[in-house]
């Protein structure tokens, strides 16, 4: 049967559609906004996992190059693994579905999300969000929505939901919200430094065309009238639960008030480890059940800690923070360096300038880009004390890098101010919590210590939440644990003036904008308290770059004169490279904007001067010295500049009578000239004559004036 539903959003169609594509899978919708059509696709496997004591989800969204009428670069000519930007649109989709399916449910579970047509303007990846919860509304799969998703936009002034891309340039907020028609499930955005009012009106802005796409889902879901699959209770053991609690929870309080992470992991696996051993006759093979009834046990104690007795797992009250240590200059060769210590999460930030050419290109649906700034953010296994195989990199690094990188890049220098690329690289070297706010700490700090000329200091905290009914505990720099047993990880990062990235995930229905302005409050308290002690390892940008990094000149050159400079299939610029080393780079644009880079000062100032050479104009009456290139029976052509050549007539080699020109010159020899015509045909007179003659002058004028 096939439904369609539209609705007018921002002057645009959105429309849904089902029962025409994918007619196998669970649940398939086709989405489109403007002409940008995304086909969202769900499918759960009929039988339960019972292998695994997760919910095995896994969504992916991919961006096909022929949706904008393209062929994918590369030798292969076919799309290969994703991109950053289809990984990160994969976990916007993902994020705010994962809490809302059955408890019990746990078969597999796969969502697509392929983009069929990108018209350049409508961005696929907040419509796929909402294509993921159509297309669950339509199956069978017990799904607890609907939600919705958008992407608001703070515009001269005023807020715009699904702003087009190239709105967004001029955009000074940029937020993706996910929600239910009740409360935010999900929050991702960058902005130039607002103020928490601003970000809460922009959230509530979102809220109103999420309820809107709800109403659409609710329409369609009504309409193609599919019954949900029946999830069967897990059932324990009779008297299981009893037991462990009876075996287990003196153990369980006990353990949780031991305030070292691994001391309190350690007495935790103990007690799991005894209660198995005492039920291992009467409850064989229970070993997971009991060790999920303790964990449920566990969430239960450490949350009635928080609300009951203000009392966090170590030690702290909701709004107190970790010790903080800070330290520069750690690296002697990187550019800069600086450690960022908070609790038991360490960051160590390093930061590398580079040319023009070190820019990262990216080949985009969209079209083709270069960044010039990035931050890569790394997860080793050994920072939770683990060993584990290293298998690349992951979403979950890729999300974390991409948020610390929006939340430093307000802070930097203005396109063309610092003609450098930047890389800023987060090596998590400890975490308990918290290590992507700890990487924007640590990438504030390198930054200054490279000499990069940031506007301030930029620091990051966690929030979390513990709701009980109406009892509510908002957290300040959470602990992992906390994240894990508690409801919401909400991080921001911004400076003193106001917030520059905000993610925020949940793990209940929603949560209230009331909740939301306490834990941006409490927030900002957080940050001013972080950046007070960041200021005292550095408070601002060197004034001097590493003597390692490279130097960068810059000159303007006549657009007319770019082709000189390049030259013929690019042998003029090739050739200046190479005479001045292995680690020049020179890089001109449209404009005749020449940048030069190279850690060799003297390297840079060669290619400088020769490029002002081979743009600047000769004189008449003025002196070169100029190579012999051709000989001819009518004179010689001589190079006297890089790239200009002039000729000097047979008649102008010698003051007195030349016969034959191989009698005076030959290729290659090197002549002292005098600039004697400039034709407006650009062609130059030369003349070695007038230059003897003129010397012969000064000479006699001089031995004058010794006799006199």
């Amino acid at each position: 049967m096939f439904i369609k539903k539209s609705i007018e959003l921002e002057g645009r169609t959105l429309s849904v559609e089902t029962g025409k594509m994918a007619k196998q899978a669970d649940g398939a919708v086709l989405v489109r906004y403007g002409d940008t059509m995304v086909l969202v696709t769900v499918v759960g496997a009929p039988e339960e996992d019972t292998t695994r004591d997760w919910f095995p989800l896994s969504v992916e969204y991919r961006e096909k190059t022929y949706s904008a009428g393209r062929i994918p670069g590369g030798f292969f000519k076919r799309e290969g693994r994703p991109s950053e930007k289809e990984i990160l649109s994969s976990r916007l989709i993902d994020r705010p579905i994962r809490p809302l399916f059955e408890d019990d449910y746990n078969s597999e579970t796969q969502i697509i999300a392929n983009v069929l047509s990108m018209d350049r303007e409508n961005d696929a990846d907040v419509i796929a969000g909402f294509g993921a919860s159509a297309a669950l509304m339509v199956s069978d799969i017990p799904f607890l929505g609907p939600i919705a998703t958008v992407r608001v936009g703070k515009i001269d002034g005023a807020f715009v939901i699904n702003p087009t891309i190239s709105q967004l340039k001029e955009a000074e907020l940029e937020l993706v919200v996910a929600g239910s028609e009740e409360s935010i499930m999900m929050v991702e955005g960058e902005a130039e430094e607002v103020s928490e009012e601003t970000l809460l009106e922009a959230i509530e802005h979102a809220h109103g065309a999420i309820r809107k796409l709800i109403d659409l889902q609710k329409e369609l879901a009504a309409e193609v009238n599919k019954a949900k699959r029946d999830v069967p209770a897990k059932i324990l053991p009779e008297g299981l639960e009893d037991k462990v609690n009876a075996f287990g929870l003196a153990g369980t309080k006990e353990a949780v008030r031991i305030q070292e992470k691994t001391a309190r992991g350690k007495a935790l696996k103990a007690v799991k480890d005894e209660v198995i051993e005492k039920l291992a006759e009467e409850y064989p093979e229970s070993e997971k059940q009991i060790g999920a009834i303790l964990h449920d046990i566990e969430k239960k104690i450490v949350r009635a800690m928080i609300i009951d007795e203000n009392l966090r797992l170590d030690g702290r009250g909701p709004k107190d923070i970790r010790e903080i240590t800070c330290e520069t200059n750690l690296l002697p060769r990187a550019h800069g360096s600086a450690l960022f210590t908070r609790g038991q999460t360490q960051a160590l930030g390093v930061v590398t300038l580079g040319s023009k050419s070190d820019e990262q290109f990216i080949d985009a649906i969209e079209g083709e880009s270069k960044k010039a700034y990035m931050l890569h953010y790394n997860f080793p296994p050994f920072c939770t004390g683990e060993a584990k195989m290293m298998r690349g990199t992951s979403r979950r690094e890729i999300g974390h890098g991409n948020l610390a990188e929006r939340a430093l890049k307000p802070v930097l220098p203005a396109n063309g101010d610092f003609p450098y690329t930047i890389r800023i690289v987060s090596e998590v070297l400890e975490s308990n919590g918290s290590s992507s706010m700890a990487t924007v700490c640590a990438g504030s700090m390198s930054l200054m210590d490279a000499g990069v000329p940031t506007k301030s200091a930029v620091a990051g905290i966690a929030m979390g939440l513990i709701k009980e009914g109406d009892k509510i505990a908002v957290l300040s720099d959470i602990l992992g644990d906390e994240d894990h047993l508690g409801d919401m990880d909400f991080k921001v990062a911004g400076t003193e003036k106001g917030i520059t990235a905000v993610q925020m995930d949940i793990k209940i229905d929603g949560i209230s904008s009331e909740i939301m302005a306490q834990a941006m409050a409490q927030a900002k308290e957080g940050r001013k308290h972080i950046m007070g002690k960041m200021a005292e390892a550095i408070d601002s940008a060197k004034s001097e770059m590493s003597e390692f990094a490279p130097r960068i000149i810059e000159i303007k050159i006549p657009v007319s004169k770019i082709g000189a400079v390049i030259g013929p299939g690019g042998k003029t610029i090739r050739g200046i490279i190479e005479e001045g080393g292995p680690d020049l780079d020179i890089n001109i644009d449209d404009e005749g904007r020449v940048l030069i880079s190279s850690p060799n000062m003297q390297a840079a100032d060669f290619a400088r001067n020769y490029i002002q050479s081979l743009i600047a104009e000769p004189e008449m009456g003025k002196a070169y010295k100029g190579t012999v290139k051709r000989v001819k029976d009518f004179g010689c052509f001589v190079e006297f500049m890089p790239g200009k050549e002039g000729m000097v007539h047979i008649s102008e080699l010698e003051i007195g009578r030349t016969n034959k020109v191989e009698d005076v010159v030959k290729e290659g020899d090197v002549l002292d000239l005098i600039v004697t015509k400039i034709g407006n045909d650009g062609k130059i007179g030369l003349s070695r004559k007038a230059f003897l003659l003129k010397q012969k002058k000064e000479t006699e004028s001089g031995n004058e004036e010794k006799s006199a």
